[in-house]
């Protein structure tokens, strides 16, 4: 026993010296949140940091991505369903306004890209494709370019797409990827007709698949 009580006395100080983080990384792995969000990478990794976020504690593959977490922890920790879409205000490509109250009562997909975004172009066939099925039954697809090169590039490439989705330009003094907490593109989510994000995808496209799903759900009709 008293080996025993000598052996947790060491342990206890080790945890002590080294500090609960490096305790608690040395001995897990864990789903590095911030990889999730930016990379779409889910794989467990060997712990390197330790962060605390309304008490509970998240392991990250580096102090790197640790710090980027305490920077803005509610873009990283796993998202609550439904939650109020943030506000946003734009233009669309034809002068037309896309904001909150001008998709009010539809279901809309927001989804962020840019035009040196792969996965993002190799997605818009599919968005282009349920947009269209759908539109009829009260649904949109709204695109945001990032890009920084201005209406000219963007609207060269919409051209090009053949979409007829809406799209707009994030705004420099106020950008929508901001209130959404944007990290990385892609990145969409989707709102049901009361304006709350009822599913999203970070760090990857759009799963059609899942969105096709989630779709005939939330157009059902009376």
């Amino acid at each position: 026993m008293r080996r025993f009580n000598s052996v947790v006395a060491g342990l206890l100080l080790t945890i002590g010296v080294l500090g609960a983080d490096h305790a608690w990384a040395a001995m897990k792995k864990a789903s590095c949140v911030v990889c999730q969000v930016a990379r779409g990478e889910s794989a467990e990794e060997e712990v390197r940091a330790v962060r605390s976020h309304a008490g509970k504690e998240y392991g990250f593959c580096s102090e790197k991505c640790g710090k980027a977490f305490s920077a803005d922890p509610l873009a990283y920790v796993p998202p609550s369903f439904p939650r109020a879409a943030p506000g946003f205000s734009l233009t669309d490509l034809g002068g037309n306004p896309v904001s909150n109250a001008s998709l009010k009562g539809k279901v809309v997909l927001v989804d962020f890209w840019a035009t040196w975004c792969a996965p993002c172009l190799k997605s818009m066939p599919e968005l282009e494709a349920l947009h269209r099925k759908y539109a009829d039954r009260g649904f949109a697809v709204v695109g945001i370019s990032i890009d920084e090169g201005g209406l000219a590039k963007v609207r060269k490439f919409v051209a090009a797409k053949k979409l007829t989705y809406p799209i707009a330009l994030d705004s420099a003094k106020e950008p929508a990827w901001e209130s959404f907490r944007v990290k990385a593109v892609p990145a969409a989510y989707l709102l049901d007709r009361e304006g709350r994000i009822v599913a999203q995808w970070t760090g990857a496209p759009a799963n059609a698949t899942q969105l096709a799903a989630k779709l005939e759900e939330l157009l059902v009709t009376d």
